[in-house]
């Protein structure tokens, strides 16, 4: 009598998986765009300049058979200030404590000592699956793809290791973002959901609230300004005294600058850029929190912060 069992394929189905995965790259590489079209929300501030991730975002992705919950880390760089420093640090401890890591490389630019210097160091991390994540696809003919997929091959060759996957994406575009999922899910441990099912990030409101005001501070300045700026977000407190049905939230925040010549970037004249950072993010606020909010700005300037270990603590990192 023979006896059928599942194959290993079914039963690999039917176990439910969750663990975690980062995405590591140059800073600009496409890592919290793609975060944001994984879990289909915004979690992650994007912005087209580097380094505007500086904090872990996590962001939760919820599938009948996983869940995959997002690391993103500020872009590995060399380090020119204590802060440069101190988010390289973040990154490699990310990198340690993860289930899977993606490497983001976009595929409109041709690959750099910054992405050999980040493979080298993932070279270096041997029990991790790693996936290379070519981004930005909707930038490139299919010949400059092809080109670029076959480099990263190599790349791994050369540092004597194999990806686990290699695969072209578009955040934009939404081309293979569902097929990066299918492919990482494998790749995680067995086990129990590890965050309730409405959540898609466990960041703090305050440091979401901050990331969304800092965004809206860095358009349209992020060539003169593009780290000097910090948001803190003092106080959210619900208005005392209106109606259950009307409620407004009172938020207190300053928009850190480095030196007092540039506080009149920000504040543009007559106050303009800053009415419009508030009008922005405010709208961005009141998507993300559900409820109307009364938001209250003000520039501050943290002399050299980005170099100070006292103003960073106090700043945050």
């Amino acid at each position: 009598m023979s006896v059928r069992t599942p194959s290993s394929e079914q039963s690999a189905e039917a176990a439910h998986r969750a663990g975690f995965a980062c995405f590591v790259g140059r800073p600009n590489a496409g890592k919290s765009t793609l975060t944001n079209a994984l879990v289909g929300q915004k979690v992650a501030i994007t912005a087209n300049q580097p380094q505007t991730t500086r904090h872990t975002v996590r962001g939760i992705v919820h599938r009948p058979d996983a869940q995959l919950i997002l690391v993103d880390t500020p872009g590995l760089h060399k380090p020119r200030t204590l802060l440069g420093e101190r988010l390289n640090d973040v990154v490699r401890t990310t990198w340690a404590e993860v289930d899977v890591i993606g490497f983001c490389l976009p595929a409109n630019e041709k690959l750099g000592p910054g992405d050999r210097f980040i493979a080298k160091e993932l070279a270096s991390i041997k029990k991790t699956p790693k996936i290379a994540i070519v981004t930005k696809t909707d930038l490139v003919d299919g010949k400059a793809l092809a080109e670029q997929l076959i480099a990263i091959d190599q790349l791994g060759a050369e540092l004597g290791f194999e990806w686990a996957e290699i695969i072209p994406v578009s955040a934009v575009a939404d081309k293979q973002v569902d097929l990066l999922a299918d492919l990482i899910v494998p790749l995680l441990p067995e086990g129990p959901a590890l965050y309730p099912e409405g959540d898609l990030t466990d960041e703090p409101e305050q440091v979401m609230v901050a990331e969304l005001i800092r965004e809206a501070a860095l358009e349209g300045v992020r060539d003169e300004l593009p780290h000097s700026i910090a948001v803190v977000v003092e106080e959210m407190l619900p208005r005392e005294d209106r109606p259950a049905d009307k409620p407004l939230l009172d938020i207190h925040a300053f928009v850190y600058i480095e030196r007092p010549s540039q506080k009149g970037i920000i504040i543009g004249p007559k106050g303009k850029r800053l009415k419009e950072v508030g009008i922005k993010s405010r709208k961005q606020i009141e998507a993300l929190l559900g409820t109307p909010v009364f938001l209250d700005l003000h520039v501050k300037v943290a002399k050299d912060w980005q170099r100070d270990p006292r103003q960073l603590r106090k700043l945050g990192f």
